[in-house]
């Protein structure tokens, strides 16, 4: 059975009378839970590559060279994304969404909690920045699998018409998690002093990341397969189970063009949010001199409003339609990405977190629907495939290089303007994707809101 001969449950994922509301509820809060944490886990590392692991782990070099070094760390995680959401994908569309997510889980917990016992190239010279690149890329594989696994099951387990909504909370938990890291770090930063700070303190929110084993352990236990799922494997024949090796394969077979215009929607989404999250950290605090205090707290503050914006423009899109909320959202991240800098470059803290709310506001209207609008993409059978294959390559052309290049623009240029024109480049590539992505239907019902 193929992507294209089937007819999916994509509008309606799940019959109202199968599932229970407290299964519903129990789903999404578990969604979101595992992203607040996974995120929160894939987050710090980013935080401590802008703070501390410059000196920590690459001291023989300059300041700047430094941060770049601790930069391409930060994008080895997501270089091994996409090999996490076809590992991943291929056995979440194989063998269920649970247990993959258990076991991207597990996994980010182990390696997080690694890294914050590591030693240092004070300590075991060389062999600190290459322990820290592997724990990284395993960070990126985790990850890679873990947003297809929860993503899918809020959609999957979603009441019929609130697929955008209930999308959001797996969205939510990046924030959440996001928040966390910071105020985690913030905390540390307040507690112990710089000097404590960089010498030991800098390690404790890795080493946090034990709870994720609990996590992995309560999912294992308290969560069902979802209804999606369940009906999909159903529909299979054993002859046609046995022939269906690799979901991947189909999926990139079958709708190749939906995974790369997913990617390119998505493009300027995940650059903007590591600009916002991860690149401003380093701006404000090296190149204006503003105080890492002041520039996490500001970053703190515009994550606090993604809290309210995303399920909202979630919602509206359950009644507008994906397409129109999202591409409102991609327009107003490449007009805002011009003011936003100035903003900053003015160093006055009401106009920095001004910057951070607005680019935070910005950010959640494209990615507030954007986990129903990935999973109308492709059918149920391949849906863990497809929408975590788009998401992924987003990540590393998107994500994963715009700290690197936003340092890279600034040596250069020595001016932020640079930072914007690249924001709204990728603005326009997004909105031409999302113009030639078209949703998986099913007859039987109205056609999916990511159409209109």
């Amino acid at each position: 059975m193929t992507a294209q001969n089937t007819t999916t449950d994509l509008r309606e994922p799940s019959d109202p009378g199968a599932v229970s509301g407290s299964e519903v509820r129990r789903a999404a809060l578990t969604a979101m839970a595992t992203s607040a944490i996974e995120w929160y886990d894939f987050f710090i590392y980013g935080t401590a590559a802008a703070l501390v692991f410059g000196t920590k782990f690459f001291p023989s070099v300059s300041p700047v060279a430094g941060v770049l070094a601790a930069f391409a760390t930060f994008a080895i995680g997501f270089a091994a994304r996409p090999l996490g959401g076809i590992v991943c994908g291929h056995y979440g569309d194989k063998f269920g969404r649970k247990p993959v997510l258990v076991a991207t889980l597990v996994l980010m917990g182990v390696a997080t909690m690694l890294i914050g016992l590591l030693p240092t190239f004070s300590t075991i010279g060389v062999a600190a920045p290459i322990m820290l690149a592997l724990l990284r890329f395993a960070q990126g594989l985790a990850v890679g699998g873990q947003w297809g696994g929860a993503m899918l099951v809020a959609t999957e387990y979603a009441p019929p018409g609130r697929r955008g909504l209930y999308g959001s909370f797996v969205q939510l938990g990046v924030p959440v998690g996001l928040i966390l890291g910071n105020l985690t770090f913030l905390l540390m930063t307040s507690a112990v002093g710089k000097d404590d700070f960089e010498a030991w303190g800098w390690r404790v929110p890795f080493v946090f990341s034990v709870v994720m084993i609990a996590l992995a352990m309560f999912v294992h236990k308290r969560l069902e397969e979802t209804p999606a799922y369940q009906r999909a494997e159903e529909r299979l024949s054993d002859g046609e189970r046995t022939r269906r090796r690799s979901p991947v394969l189909e999926v990139l077979r079958s709708q190749p063009k939906q995974i790369l215009f997913a990617a390119g929607s998505f493009l300027v989404v995940n650059a903007s949010f590591y600009l916002l999250v991860t690149g401003m950290l380093d701006y404000g605090s090296r190149h204006l001199g503003m105080s890492k205090g002041t520039v996490l707290t500001a970053v703190l503050l515009g994550n606090s409003a993604q809290l309210v914006a995303l399920p909202l423009f979630a919602w509206l899109s359950d009644h507008v339609g994906r397409r129109r909320v999202y591409a409102a959202g991609v327009v107003a991240l490449g007009i805002w990405a011009f003011p936003m800098f100035r903003l900053v470059d003015t160093e006055r803290v009401p106009l920095v977190v001004l910057a951070m709310v607005g680019g935070g506001i910005c950010l959640s209207a494209a990615y507030g629907p954007q986990a129903a609008l990935f999973a109308e993409m492709f059918s149920a059978e391949v849906r863990f495939s497809g929408a975590s294959l788009g998401y992924q390559i987003a990540a590393v052309l998107g994500g994963g290089l715009a700290p690197f290049l936003m340092v890279l623009l600034l040596e250069s240029t020595h001016t932020s303007m640079s930072i914007s024109l690249y924001m709204a480049v990728m603005a326009a590539v997004a909105l031409l994707s999302l113009w030639r992505i078209r949703p998986v239907r099913d007859p039987a019902e109205r056609p999916p809101l990511a159409t209109r």
